[in-house]
C-alpha cells in the first residue's frame, strides 16, 4: 500500500484549509424589500390583522389569522444583560389580549420573502402601552397558505428596552 509523502500530505492539508469558508460572525441586517406586489400585500394582511387584534385586545380577531398549532416566542434581553427565551401557545398568547389595555405595536420596513405556500416577514417593531414605549426589537413571522389564505403559524421576536425609538 502506498503512503503519501509528508510533502503531499502537507499540500493536501493546505489545499483543504484554503477552500474552507470562515463564516461571518453576524449576518447583515435585513434590508426592506419593496412591497407592492399583490402577493406581498396578501402576506402582510394577516400580520397587520394580528397587530390590529393586539391593539383592540381581541382574541377572536387574532385567532382568525392564526394557525392553531403555532406559537409565539420571545427572546428577551433585560437592561442588566440577562436573557431568557419564553414560548407561548397561541391560546396562552391570546389569553393576554384585553380590550382597553392600551397595548399598541407597530412594525416598520417589513422584508417579505415568499416561496410557494410559505412566507416570512421580518420587521423592526416598537411596543407601546398607553402611549409609552415598553420595548422594541425585531419580529419574525412565519406564515403558511392553506386554501388560498395566509395564516400566521409562528412569530418569534427579540425584545429589549434599550435603544428603542420613542
Amino acid at each position: 500500500m502506498l503512503t503519501p509523502s509528508p510533502l503531499f500530505a502537507l499540500l493536501l492539508a493546505l489545499q483543504s484549509m484554503s477552500s474552507q469558508v470562515t463564516p461571518s460572525p453576524k449576518l447583515p441586517p435585513a434590508n426592506p424589500l419593496p412591497i407592492g406586489g399583490a402577493e406581498e400585500e396578501a402576506v402582510l394582511a394577516p400580520v397587520n390583522a394580528l397587530l390590529g387584534a393586539i391593539r383592540s385586545g381581541s382574541a377572536e380577531a387574532a385567532n382568525a389569522v392564526l394557525r392553531a398549532d403555532g406559537s409565539a416566542t420571545a427572546a428577551v434581553e433585560r437592561p442588566d444583560g440577562s436573557r431568557s427565551v419564553r414560548r407561548m401557545t397561541w391560546t396562552q398568547f391570546t389569553a393576554g389580549l384585553k380590550p382597553g389595555s392600551g397595548a399598541y405595536e407597530t412594525i416598520s420596513d417589513p422584508a417579505v420573502e415568499i416561496d410557494g405556500d410559505i412566507a416570512m416577514v421580518w420587521a423592526p417593531f416598537t411596543f407601546r402601552l398607553n402611549g409609552q414605549v415598553q420595548h422594541c426589537g425585531v419580529n419574525h413571522f412565519d406564515l403558511v397558505r392553506e386554501g388560498g389564505a395566509w395564516k400566521v403559524l409562528n412569530v418569534t421576536w427579540s425584545q429589549r428596552t434599550t435603544g428603542c425609538a420613542g
